[in-house]
């Protein structure tokens, strides 16, 4: 009888074991899914013309968020950009990089394309409407807010999230880069990223 016990509590604390060992499997496979960054979003680039995620698939996308009055930390990250695909070269000739404003209320078409010039030819603009661009925000994880300046209304900055997103050629997140990035690191990040 002491054996037949002894095997059912064996058995019972094998089943346990298992038990415990696939719950623990399916919950890493289930915090293994993939980074929920990015999707669907309708704005308008620097040209004019009306753009979605449907306008770049096909193409590795390269997204800076912030906005053109800022005094240092966007100009730096578009110029690393910039200098990034350079360093590239023909290998990231198919990489479309993006500015997408966080400041929809001066950032206008016709600000962004002056803006824009100064960095790369490949480089769009995207700006829309306050909803349509807290929607792009939104669906990439970006933080922006504005900060009043009480001396003088107009020249109030935004605080925002600085980070550059690498998304596939389907518009899948792939990798982001922090502000502190140098253009090598960023082109070889990139190259490593989309296997270049």
């Amino acid at each position: 009888m002491r054996r037949v016990v002894l095997a059912l509590a064996l058995l019972l604390l094998a089943a346990a074991i298992g038990f415990y060992a696939l719950s623990t499997d399916v919950a890493r496979q289930i915090g293994a899914g993939e980074a929920r960054v990015g999707g669907p979003f309708k704005m308008v680039n620097h040209r004019g013309e009306q753009v979605t995620e449907q306008t770049f698939l096909g193409k590795p996308m390269l997204l800076v968020f912030g906005f053109t009055f800022c005094p240092d930390i966007c100009p730096t990250e578009l110029q690393v950009t910039s200098e990034a695909l350079q360093l590239l070269g023909s290998k990231g000739a198919d990489i479309q990089p993006l500015f997408v404003t966080v400041d929809p209320e001066r950032d206008t078409t016709e600000v962004l394309e002056s803006y824009v010039a100064n960095f790369s030819p490949k480089l769009l603009g995207l700006t829309g409407s306050p909803d349509q661009v807290k929607a792009m925000a939104d669906s990439y994880r970006v933080f922006y807010e504005k900060r009043p300046n009480m001396e003088n209304p107009e020249a109030y900055t935004m605080d925002h999230t600085s980070i550059i997103y690498l998304m596939d050629e389907k518009g899948k997140f792939l990798k982001h880069f922090s502000y502190t990035t140098d253009a090598k690191a960023l082109a070889e990040g990139i190259a490593a990223a989309l296997k270049l």
